[in-house]
């Protein structure tokens, strides 16, 4: 089954509230195994809606309407309605005894407009809304269902949850969907796609692969569309199995693990603790970290050594070292990770220094220089990166690559 969402308020279009009722009505509906073909918004207008109807109705089996139910004259979608399906509004005796039961339960008396949210479309199917005042209706028409919903979000979730997933798990045409999200670290999009091309390639017909990039990772996204849930998830595995196959090193977790997570979870396994020195990510490391619930137990603490004299007098940092190489250098990133290892007696360390920009780049050093070491009871690593000329990305960037170093030296480590 195909649907399609339809946003109905000016509020949205404006930017004064953001839509966030597409999002959660879209994860429901795929996990129910109905597929989301569009989203689209709409103005509180009458000719407007109509049309947003009349193009999903050649595309979907289900539409979803959003908006515009309330008791205030700028609520127009009941009239909409009732002109997209030729009938009228008729009093609706059992909405009205809800309203007035709520209201008498809130002791509020009830006026005109809260009177008028009974009058429902008389060619549709009320869905009532025991945690407000507005009703959805269902609505069939040539073979496509049509659902207008309230636009608050408790009342649009509620309806959703009790009144029409119950009903359209028993059509026909709902089938099973199955996501699975693949996070990479250290190969940028293109050069991603490029390594796994003949994978991709060769994924079944039935499986769709989206790419999902962002400065933390590039998301892999799966998604399999079939009859048999457990199938697809057998499916899925195999075909991640593969892919491994091609890049194991990058692969760090699924779905919404984290990087710092998976970090920990290493660090808990063989029993040590991580220190963190960190110049150009400011201490981003340890926010990524600290994020964790429990982090306590892998996380002893951090020193963010901005300048040189703490890297000398925290870090134990050459003075001659960094007259001679610069603090954007391996030397240095190299004496910073060990020093911080020692100073806080923890079994793992990295460090971090660069030149995160928008200034401070030379010929040899550009903005986006940044060297990243880890240290742990075996050795220490050091590796120099060009990440980019945008400040904020540069740090979580660093901050991401210093923790995915780290998570190859404890696998290293474990064999």
């Amino acid at each position: 089954m195909k649907a399609e969402i339809i946003t109905i308020g000016d509020e949205i279009l404006i930017g004064q509230i953001i839509d966030t009722n597409s999002a959660w009505i879209a994860e429901q509906f795929n996990l129910n195994g109905i597929e989301i073909f569009q989203i689209t918004s709409v103005h509180d207008d009458v000719d407007h809606i109509a049309e947003a109807m009349q193009k999903a109705e050649e595309n979907v089996d289900l539409v979803l309407l959003t908006g515009g139910l309330g008791p205030t004259k700028d609520d127009i979608t009941k009239i909409a309605l009732c002109r997209y399906f030729n009938t009228r509004l008729v009093f609706h005796e059992p909405t009205f005894n809800l309203i007035r039961e709520r209201f008498r339960n809130r002791n509020i008396d009830l006026n005109k407009l809260n009177r008028d949210q009974a009058l429902m479309p008389e060619a549709c199917q009320v869905l009532h809304n025991k945690v407000g005042t507005a009703p959805g209706m269902w609505f069939e028409k040539n073979d496509t269902i049509f659902i207008s919903l309230p636009g608050v979000p408790f009342e649009m979730m509620y309806l959703v949850e009790h009144e029409i997933l119950p009903r359209l798990q028993k059509n026909e045409k709902t089938k099973a969907i199955f996501h699975k999200t693949i996070q990479t670290q250290g190969l940028p999009e293109s050069m991603l796609a490029e390594r796994i091309e003949n994978w991709e390639s060769s994924l079944p017909d039935n499986i769709k692969l989206a790419y999902l990039p962002n400065p933390m990772s590039v998301r892999l996204r799966l998604s399999a569309i079939g009859v048999s849930l457990d199938e697809l998830r057998q499916q899925i595995a195999l075909e991640i199995e593969r892919l491994k196959q091609l890049i194991p090193e990058h692969i760090f977790g699924y779905d919404n693990e984290t990087l710092a997570e998976v970090t920990g979870r290493l660090l808990l396994e063989k029993e040590q603790k991580l220190s963190v020195a960190e110049s150009c990510t400011g201490g981003y490391i340890s926010h990524l970290l600290t994020l964790i619930a429990g982090s306590s137990a892998f996380y002893k603490g951090g020193i963010t050594a901005y300048s040189n004299e703490l890297k000398e007098n925290l870090l134990n940092v050459s003075p001659a070292i960094l007259k001679e190489h610069g603090a954007v250098s391996e030397p240095v990133v190299r004496q910073m990770a060990e020093g911080v290892r020692k100073a806080l007696g923890t079994g793992y360390s990295v460090a971090t220094s660069g030149i995160a920009g928008p200034g401070g780049g030379t010929d040899e050093k550009p903005i986006g220089t940044v060297w990243i070491a880890v240290s742990g009871p075996q050795k220490t690593i050091a590796e120099k990166y060009i990440f980019g000329d945008n400040r904020e990305r540069n740090i979580i960037r660093s901050s991401q690559t210093a923790l995915q170093m780290l998570r190859r030296m404890l696998l290293e480590d474990n064999k």
